[in-house]
C-alpha cells in the first residue's frame, strides 16, 4: 500500500472538512425549516383555540347586532354586557395584531381563520375605539386591533371569499 504524502493527506483533510461544513449547513437549514413549521403549527393551534373560546364567541355573537360605527355612549346604553363584549373582542384581536406585526404569527393564517369577523368587528367598533382613546386619554387603546382590522380589510378586498374562490376544490 503506497504511503500518503503530506500534501495528499492535507487535501483529503480539506475535502473532509469542507464536506463536514456543507453537511452541517444543510442539516442546520433543514432543522431551522422544521422549527419554523412547528412554530407556525403551534401558533395556528393557539390562534384556533382563541377563536373557539366561549368568551370571544359570545362577545362576537352579541356584537353582531350592533350597528357599524356605533358610538361609545350608544354601546353603553345597550347594557354592560355589550361594553364587556367590546373589550373582549378588542383585547383578543389586539393580541393577534401584535403577534402578526412582530412576525410571530402570519397574517395570511389569521385572515383565513377569522378575516371576515375581524373586519366586521373593526367596522362596528371603530368609533368606540376612537372615543375610548379620548376618554381614557390613551391614544394606544386598541391600537393593534385597529391596525389588524385595517390590514385584514386590505387583504380581504383583493380577492373573493374562500367559499367563492375555492368553489371547485376537490381535496
Amino acid at each position: 500500500m503506497p504511503e500518503l504524502s503530506l500534501s495528499s493527506a492535507a487535501n483529503i483533510a480539506e475535502i473532509v472538512g469542507a464536506s463536514t461544513i456543507v453537511t452541517g449547513v444543510v442539516f442546520g437549514w433543514i432543522q431551522l425549516r422544521q422549527y419554523r413549521i412547528q412554530q407556525r403549527n403551534s401558533i395556528a393551534q393557539s390562534l384556533t383555540q382563541t377563536f373557539y373560546s366561549r368568551d370571544l364567541a359570545a362577545a362576537i355573537a352579541l356584537l353582531q347586532s350592533v350597528p357599524d360605527d356605533i358610538s361609545l355612549a350608544a354601546l353603553r346604553a345597550m347594557g354592560r354586557e355589550y361594553e364587556e363584549a367590546a373589550v373582549t373582542v378588542t383585547t383578543s384581536f389586539e393580541t393577534m395584531g401584535i403577534l402578526i406585526f412582530k412576525g410571530i404569527a402570519p397574517l395570511d393564517l389569521v385572515v383565513d381563520l377569522a378575516g371576515g369577523i375581524i373586519v366586521t368587528m373593526n367596522r362596528k367598533l371603530s368609533r368606540v375605539q376612537e372615543e375610548l382613546r379620548v376618554e381614557q386619554q390613551q391614544p394606544s387603546w386598541g391600537e393593534w386591533f385597529t391596525w389588524l382590522g385595517d390590514q385584514v380589510e386590505r387583504v380581504k378586498t383583493k380577492e373573493p371569499p374562500a367559499h367563492i374562490r375555492h368553489h371547485d376544490w376537490r381535496g
